[in-house]
């Protein structure tokens, strides 16, 4: 098992929902942390409310995952933070609530800008890095939606989808160089990531909806994902019953396409 006291782990979208979770919960691990999104100054909220003993071993790097052409210089910067960095959390993307005849094209290329060129500009940036040290650990924060489509998230689902393809790729490819991915699947868990929502125009949802709100807390989910860390798990569920529609799918395809029809998504 993997201890995570002293090592430098940088995490995108560190600013709400599950990121700022594994932010605390990692603090807590005495890890050395980097944090990462657009906004600087609720990644400073998010630093000043650690323990104050651990605030010294925390920086900040503000970023955003759809600018790939400034994500080189950000690798390099988060190297030079602590000299080094060991584990990637790429927890960093933008949801999406509309169906897919409502939905403009350009929303697509958003979500798939965001959630998964992102995720693989950064990993390409400092991939060389992990070689080098020969270790390092890439952990995605993908979604439930990774492992099946459902209504009102098609292009969110994709984006996901897409992820688990890629970061597949790299466990096979990087094995030798001692590089490990683990792949974090989270149903339902309430965060305020619906808030910003993308809808069918691309404009933002404005609130929660009804199975985010009854999900799993983000303390509790960052629990799990600091375990499967630990654990170097390759691919984990997280979450309350929805889970159980991975293994659904997996297993009984037909069955799943009658279900997912009717299920209570949003």
């Amino acid at each position: 098992m993997t201890k995570l006291s002293g090592k430098v782990i940088w995490i995108t979208g560190a600013s709400s929902g599950i990121g700022e979770a594994l932010t605390y919960a990692l603090a807590k691990e005495n890890a050395k942390l980097i944090l990462s999104a657009r906004r600087k100054e609720e990644l400073e909220r998010v630093k000043g409310n650690c323990p104050k003993q651990r605030q010294p071993e925390i920086g900040i790097l503000p970023l955003d995952l759809s600018e790939t052409s400034t994500l080189q210089l950000s690798a390099e910067a988060a190297v030079q933070m602590f000299g080094h960095v060991d584990i990637l959390i790429h927890n960093g993307g933008i949801s999406q609530r509309s169906l897919i005849k409502d939905t403009a094209i350009e929303v697509d290329r958003r979500l798939m800008e965001v959630n998964y060129f992102g995720a693989v500009a950064l990993t390409k940036f400092i991939l060389p890095h992990f070689m080098k040290r020969r270790g390092g650990h890439f952990v995605v924060i993908t979604s439930l939606t990774g492992k099946f489509g459902t209504p009102y998230r098609s292009g969110y689902a994709a984006s996901k989808h897409a992820l688990h393809g890629f970061f597949d790729a790299v466990r096979a490819e990087h094995y030798a160089d001692h590089i490990r991915v683990s792949m974090i699947c989270p149903g339902f868990i309430h965060t305020p990531i619906t808030y910003s929502a993308l809808t069918g125009d691309g404009s933002k949802l404005n609130k929660m909806d009804e199975a985010q709100y009854k999900g799993k807390p983000a303390a509790w989910c960052a629990e799990k994902i600091v375990k499967a860390i630990r654990k170097e798990k390759q691919e984990v569920y997280i979450g309350g019953r929805e889970v159980y529609g991975a293994y659904i799918k997996r297993f009984f395809p037909s069955l799943f396409s009658r279900i997912i029809r009717n299920v209570a998504v949003r």
